[in-house]
């Protein structure tokens, strides 16, 4: 509900944290972990915060999935087939985490999912936003970068129905992504461990806030939305046949425009951006995307108008 340009939510009583979307991407893995023994840092006032295990076979083989990514496997398709022992284990595991903290799309489901992932590439702390509608995500990300300046914290949205995908987190009524790197798989880095639970404090004491009745005035957001997915060049027979260019190479977040080197060949030819305009390329050369034919992703900066909230 909402007057007066101010919108009214109900209080985020039930919120979830999630590691181990992806098994081999150790911060929110062992910070998950860390709080399964004991929860005291994550919990505030008047709200159930549950730490939660998502992939735990991935985890136990620290790799990305078993037999397909959970994280795109929260399709409508696999929520509501038929459950049994023989489907994928991410699209069986899909269906039990739907059940307990869906189900999506209702009003049962928990109030907010912060979902914590690690990229190879060099993207620092980024929130991803799912929807450019949602004025409760857009005023906890305005409170996070505020909370951490003037350390960076960009805001990637993806909410392009071509583009986007059935996310672990977005069971939830305000779904939260977190990605902090650079980190290799399967590694742990203090820095980036400590990155992320810094990001998680902030926002948890946003949430408590907002419980506590503090109202948020209007603000805006800069954010990159997602644009296009980019392949490798490749041959007839599907094989890479250049790399990302030294000079792209762990420039997430900066301008690429048409002319700039973006590719190099094998045999050291530079193949420049053609396209219209600067975008902005993020998950650069990301390891865990190579077998998803995507060397990185453009983005266009948008700058989002949230409306003040309080809760009802």
């Amino acid at each position: 509900m909402s007057s007066n340009n101010v919108v009214g939510f109900d209080e985020a009583r039930r919120v979830a944290i999630f590691g181990g979307t992806h098994g081999n991407e150790m911060s929110g893995v062992t910070l998950v972990n860390l709080w399964l023994m004991n929860s005291g840092e994550i919990q505030r006032r008047g709200v159930e915060t549950k730490a939660f295990i998502t992939n735990p076979k991935a985890v136990e083989k620290c790799s990305r999935y078993v037999d397909t990514d959970l994280n795109r496997a929260f399709t409508t398709e696999n929520l509501s087939c038929p459950s049994g022992k023989d489907l994928p284990y991410e699209v069986q595991r899909a269906q039990e985490i739907n059940t307990m903290f869906g189900p999506k799309g209702s009003p049962e489901a928990y109030d907010v999912i912060f979902d914590l992932h690690n990229t190879t590439s060099n993207m620092g702390c980024t929130l991803i936003l799912e929807s450019s509608k949602d004025h409760f995500n857009l005023q906890l990300m305005n409170y996070v970068k505020k909370a951490i300046a003037p350390a960076s914290c960009p805001v990637l949205l993806n909410e392009d129905p071509c583009l986007k995908y059935a996310t672990v987190r977005s069971v939830a009524k305000h779904p939260v992504g977190l990605e902090v790197g650079p980190q290799p798989q399967g590694v742990l880095r203090s820095n980036i461990f400590e990155a992320m639970r810094i990001i998680l404090k902030h926002a948890l004491d946003f949430i408590e806030l907002f419980n506590e009745g503090v109202e948020f005035p209007p603000c805006t957001v800069d954010v990159f939305k997602v644009s296009e997915r980019m392949d490798y060049p490749r041959d007839d027979n599907g094989n890479i046949v250049a790399m990302v260019h030294p000079n792209l190479q762990d420039c997430d977040w900066e301008p690429l425009t048409p002319g700039d080197p973006m590719f190099q060949t094998f045999d050291g030819k530079t193949l420049p951006y053609e396209g219209v305009g600067s975008v902005y390329p993020t998950f650069i050369n990301e390891a865990a995307y190579y077998e998803k034919q995507q060397a990185f992703v453009t983005t266009r900066r948008e700058t989002l108008a949230a409306n003040a909230i309080r809760k009802v």
